[in-house]
């Protein structure tokens, strides 16, 4: 089951940053941390509440991740189990995978 809406917004930038997720109603619904590593970004983390868990959160995370990896022009270390997984379940991301 999917959310109906969550909202993805980026902080930070530089050296580390979030993709944070909230609901419709503006609660906190997830984030995924990264760190600069050698010029890629380090997908550290892929925290969702339990409330939040089985919705698609997570996935709509890393989609954010990964369409700014192809617009930014920047490869993903993919620290995270979570984001992990998502890399072997989409080869088409292979280009990005540092």
């Amino acid at each position: 089951m999917e959310t109906a809406k969550i909202e993805i917004e980026r902080v930070g930038g530089g050296k580390q940053g979030e993709y944070r997720a909230r609901d419709a109603q503006g609660a906190e619904a997830g984030k995924l941390t990264w760190v600069l590593r050698g010029g890629a970004r380090d997908a550290e983390h892929t925290l969702v509440p339990a409330r939040m868990r089985g919705q698609g959160v997570a996935a709509k995370l890393v989609a954010a991740l990964i369409a700014d990896a192809r617009s930014e022009n920047f490869t993903i270390i993919p620290s995270c189990s979570y984001v992990a997984a998502q890399f072997d379940r989409h080869p088409e991301w292979a280009d990005l995978r540092a």
